[in-house]
């Protein structure tokens, strides 16, 4: 590896041990075995390749654990199985990657100190939510359109984020995809009664 690859995968066990805001650019080099130099002209800053060591994390979560492997999706797509399927791999995450879920919420609760992060983040939130929707209704990423993204994503992401709140904050409490998918499954019920 490159001191560019070395920076991202020293930034990524930083932030997993250390979190976002403790995490130092001494702390970064010590782990990767580069120089402070190298964060400057690779990423431009401690704080911007923290936010890139983020994404990267939470863009491989799925394969990390599983939790958002389309090919483990059981259901056709769009399938009130499928949609329970989905939700009890991402709630097994919740516990078996409990750290990065826990680093989302500081990342989040400490954006408006980070303007150069919060920039940074704000455009791969599209691509969270692009990432959702296959897992759910099946097909590819590259073929969603703006629309799709904004309206389907942005729900499947305000589900993501509501349920990782409550698993974050008292697992005995929390929502369980059999829950979710009963939920979902009276909210068509409703609709359905009354548009017919």
């Amino acid at each position: 590896m490159g001191h560019r690859e070395d920076l991202l995968e020293g930034a990524k066990r930083c932030l997993v041990e250390k979190g976002f805001v403790r995490t130092t650019a001494r702390d970064i080099v010590k782990e990767s075995g580069t120089n402070l130099a190298s964060i400057g002209y690779h990423y431009g800053s401690k704080d911007a390749l923290l936010a890139e060591a983020y994404v990267d994390l939470i863009a491989n979560l799925g394969g990390t654990v599983g939790t958002f492997d389309e090919g483990a999706a059981t259901g056709e797509p769009g399938s009130l199985e499928r949609f329970e399927g989905a939700w009890k791999g991402v709630i097994r995450s919740f516990t078996e990657a409990r750290p990065i879920w826990l680093l989302t919420f500081e990342v989040v609760t400490n954006a408006d100190r980070l303007p150069t992060v919060r920039e940074h983040l704000v455009k791969a939130q599209d691509e969270g939510r692009r990432g959702l929707i296959p897992m759910f209704m099946g097909g590819r990423e590259e073929d969603i359109d703006d629309e799709t993204l904004r309206t389907l994503g942005g729900l499947y992401q305000t589900l993501l984020n509501g349920l990782c709140l409550q698993w974050l904050f008292d697992p005995d409490s929390a929502s369980t995809a059999e829950g979710l998918t009963e939920g979902l499954r009276r909210v068509m019920e409703a609709a359905a009664k009354s548009s017919g």
